[in-house]
């Protein structure tokens, strides 16, 4: 019997991903995908010395368990938090976080509360915005292109813009150079 939403099941074998995922594969390396869920869960592996850079997620409580590896929990100006495996780190929301992986890397597992999704006409209205020739300039110069902040594996737009890594799946956000 196959399993249906109503049905409780395993989802992933963590250890199996890891050994799947190439040694210096980054980004998100699973992600929830079950159709109708409340919820979304992401496991992210960061290479050593990485970070994911500050910044406010003004929307969602998010829990963070690291899974291997190690590094630090930056919160704004207050001092940061160490993280070794099995963690756990609640990130409320509205705090400013960052993470930054130690000499081995960091692999955590994020959990929070589903996004309401894009729909297609409010896809669609993103994209030609982002996509519009820009406006004349102001005083000041030119309005930044929004397309280095457009994660290609989600369409999610970091409100931060010196954001470096998708805060919705991990995924490496395309440099301002290449966007």
């Amino acid at each position: 019997m196959s399993p249906t939403r109503e049905t409780a099941h395993v989802l992933a074998d963590l250890d199996e991903r890891l050994r799947q995922a190439a040694a210096q594969q980054g980004g998100a390396l699973w992600r929830l995908a079950e159709p109708g869920r409340q919820l979304d869960a992401n496991l992210v592996r960061l290479a050593p010395g990485a970070e994911v850079g500050e910044h406010v997620e003004g929307e969602l409580d998010v829990l963070l368990v690291v899974v291997e590896g190690g590094g630090h929990l930056g919160r704004g100006a207050e001092p940061r938090e160490e993280l070794h495996a099995r963690t756990v780190a609640w990130l409320p929301r509205g705090s400013r976080r960052s993470l930054h992986a130690g000499s081995e890397g960091l692999v955590y597992l994020t959990a929070h509360q589903r996004r309401p999704g894009l729909d297609i006409k409010g896809l669609a209205a993103a994209r030609s915005a982002l996509a519009a020739p820009p406006a004349p300039p102001a005083e000041g110069g030119d309005a930044p292109c929004l397309l280095a902040r457009v994660c290609p594996a989600c369409d999610r737009v970091a409100p931060d813009p010196t954001a470096r890594y998708c805060d919705r799946c991990g995924s490496p956000l395309p440099s301002p150079t290449t966007a």
